[in-house]
């Protein structure tokens, strides 16, 4: 056995010699780092080779999709190994690329025979070359630079080469600095925080490295392995698990935010819907957090550091404060930062719970009052249900409160604001279809044995009948879309925004350690099993729902949710199951009639058409992949930026007669007064121009069906009949 092992880590220790000779190192620590301590060599232990095998076992025998482990499979693992260990390219050289080479048809069978040896040398040899850079960074930190000198700054480097040896990586590194320093310096940072600050960020990259454990090692590579499979198919560690149940159990007293690695960053993936962040109303989906701090106390610097720690920085206490410094998700790379300030606290289910407000919609046909529910989860009291107690609270039975209260109102229409909501209980979902729909089928659940399950609607009866749409927008995704489809498909309402998400599959959580020979804990697999398919055979997978009406200023679908994953279960159909369409479904003259109505008002719509400059200004910002060097040039940029956006703004507020802001600044500063007076009542504020624009296009369907007013209770009559 040990000479078998040792074939397969020979290559790995050769080219971990030649990494030290390239450099001119012969120890693991360079000597810039001699303060830190000594680097533990993370080795890979015996449970992991079975927690490997069992993995690949589970994987081939319970996954929605079949791939077989082979040696183009272990191409692709190579490739997302690399990407997890070194996604910017700055830190191997071609010549380790090379030395890879050899390992390029071998992870299958790694894999498969729970051999991971290479694994962690690859590991060591980024270890050894973060050591090289940071002793590179902390020594030309000390240098003086050229601000005036015209070259940029490549911070995109997804389409870039490796570098060929240590002067083309030096090159890159000291960009990296040089950028570094200017953004600090446009933060109004002084010299000697900005170096001070810079040295602890590129020192901690090093320390992050050495605190590497066997299991962070193993898990980002069973996490590159298996993303080769699917995107939400995911390894948890032992410690990794623990942290995944406190999420899952919604008690951790954190600020309420979804986070993921971004690179060096730390960004946010999403807001949870009645957390402390959601009700501050100031940290914003996909803002990187780039330092973190405890009430008064110093700001520490996060970026470059693991996800892990980050995230332990942040959470704490209940009514704790912690402050972000954060780098907003739609500003350029290099956007001056916001500091911001969130008091910690759990998750209310009070805050997440659906609300209504009533839209009066003026138009030339006549008024309508429009009902809206902001349903931002499909969330369910388990706990409550299983004790069966009198009044716990779930997204069905809010709802059919809400519309009690509304049939009392005397609403003409009524809009189930889906946007941003990420899903929840597919039970709710199913349930909630079921207060439109008199009784028939929800969702087609298709399993990985070739199965088809049918959830139909629980409680047959209509508990509203009147003229219904369904507002969504890429945020929309799993029980959202669901019920957004089921919709669509019996033909009970409108869907308005943008393409959903297309998250159509199913998770099942495993316990790896019930398998466990040792006893010892091997962590957790969340594995894809199943996929989601509306009533009408379509998948809700990939592609998303299709509005029937898609705002003109909604993006390339094909970059955004599951369209963006390289690895994504593809859209199918299976057979559509029996189901009758609702007896008063949109008919196509009406539907053009409405889709004219509404294109004529969002051309000349001073807020539409401020929305798709705006959409425009952001893609193009996407498309930036680089930024200037020379301070006075990008200086220059900036302020060009932020000027073009100041007038886009401006001209919408000339054209609604409201008054224009005197700055970029003050912009800034009113954007995020209104955000956080908006998320702290989101139903007191002003509607949004999307919402409005809803409330017109289903008045104008409610004209064109001969403007008969909704009838709200369960099995009643419609009015008139």
């Amino acid at each position: 056995m040990f000479i078998r092992a040792l074939s397969f880590t020979l290559p790995l220790l050769f080219c971990l010699s030649a990494a030290a000779q390239n450099s001119g190192q012969d120890s693991d620590a360079a000597p810039g780092l001699a303060g830190l301590a000594p680097a533990e060599q993370p080795v890979m232990k015996p449970e992991q080779a079975d927690a490997i095998k069992l993995i690949s076992y589970l994987i081939n025998k319970s996954h929605y999709r079949t791939r077989p482990l082979d040696d183009g499979f272990s191409e692709g693992v190579l490739q997302a190994y690399l990407e997890a260990l070194d996604p910017g390219k700055n830190v191997f050289l071609q010549s380790d690329i090379d030395g890879f080479e050899n390992l390029r048809h071998q992870f299958d069978d790694y894999i498969r025979d729970g051999r991971l040896g290479p694994v962690f040398g690859m590991f060591d040899i980024l270890r050894i070359r973060i050591d090289q850079r940071v002793e590179y960074a902390l020594a030309r930190l000390e240098q003086p630079f050229d601000f005036a000198r015209d070259e940029e700054f490549l911070f995109d480097r997804s389409d870039a080469g490796w570098a060929r040896d240590a002067a083309e990586l030096d090159a890159i590194w000291r960009r990296r600095i040089k950028n570094d320093i200017l953004n600090l310096r446009q933060s109004g940072k002084e010299e000697d925080a900005i170096r001070e600050t810079l040295a602890r960020r590129y020192t901690h990259l090093a320390r992050r490295t050495r605190h590497f454990k066997s299991e962070d090692v193993f898990q980002t590579f069973v996490n590159a392995y298996l993303r080769r499979i699917d995107p939400h198919t995911t390894y948890f560690s032992p410690r990794a698990s623990e942290n995944f149940q406190i999420h899952m159990r919604l008690s951790l007293e954190g600020i309420g935010a979804v986070l993921q690695s971004d690179n060096e960053y730390t960004q946010v993936r999403r807001i949870i819907p009645g957390g402390p962040a959601d009700i501050a109303g100031e940290l914003q989906a996909e803002d990187r957090i780039v330092g973190v701090a405890q009430e008064d106390g110093e700001m520490v610097d996060v970026i470059g550091w693991r996800m892990d720690d980050v995230v332990a920085l942040i959470r704490g206490p209940k009514g704790s404060l912690v402050r972000l410094e954060v780098l907003p998700g739609e500003g350029a790379p290099d956007s001056p930062t916001r500091v911001l300030s969130v008091r910690r606290d759990k998750i209310s289910l009070d805050e997440q719970a659906a609300k209504k407000r009533t839209l009066e919609i003026d138009l030339p046909q006549g008024k309508a009052d429009i009902g809206v529910i902001d349903l931002p989860s499909f969330y369910i009291d388990f706990a409550g249900q299983h004790q069966k107690l009198p009044n716990y609270r779930s997204t069905t039975r809010d709802v059919r409160k809400l519309l009690a209260e509304f049939e009392e109102e005397g609403i003409d229409g009524l809009i189930i604001d889906l946007r941003g909501n990420g899903g929840g209980a597919l039970s709710e979902a199913v349930a909630l279809t079921g207060l439109f729909i008199d009784r028939g089928p929800v969702v087609q659940v298709h399993n990985a044995g070739g199965r088809t399950h049918v959830d139909r609607d629980p409680d047959p009866g209509i508990v509203y009948r009147g003229p219904l749409a369904v507002l969504v927008d890429s945020g929309s995704a799993s029980a959202s879309e669901i019920f957004a489809g089921a919709i669509q498909d019996y033909g009970r309402g409108l869907v308005i925004g943008e393409p959903t998400f297309g998250k159509g599959t199913v998770q099942h959580l495993v316990s790896l350690d019930r398998f466990a020979k040792s006893g010892a804990s091997l962590g957790q697999l969340k594995v894809t099993i199943a996929q989601f398919f509306r009533v009408n055979g379509d998948s809700t997978q990939h592609r998303g729902v299709i509005p029937d009406f898609i705002w003109p200023t909604a993006g390339d679908d094909a970059e955004s949710g599951e369209r963006a994953y390289e690895t994504a279960i593809a859209w199918r159909r299976i057979a559509p199951a029996a189901f009758a369409r609702h007896a008063e479904s949109p008919a196509p003259d009406a539907l053009a009639h409405v889709r004219a109505l509404h294109e004529a008002r969002v051309e000349e719509s001073p807020e539409f058409r401020y929305w798709r400059d705006a959409a425009k200004m952001d893609e193009e910002r996407r498309d930036i992949k680089s930024v200037a060097l020379h301070e006075k040039k990008r200086k220059r940029e900036r302020e060009a930026r932020e000027a073009r956006e100041l007038e886009l703004e401006n001209r919408m507020r000339r054209a609604l007669g409201k008054k224009t802001a005197a700055s970029h600044k003050a912009l800034t500063e009113e954007n995020e007064a209104q955000d956080r007076a908006a998320e702290n009542d989101r139903l007191a504020s002003e509607p949004d121009a999307f919402l409005r624009e809803s409330g017109r296009i289903l008045s104008d369907y409610l004209h064109a069906l001969g403007g008969r007013l909704a009838s709200v209770g369960r099995d009643g009559a419609q009015a008139g009949e």
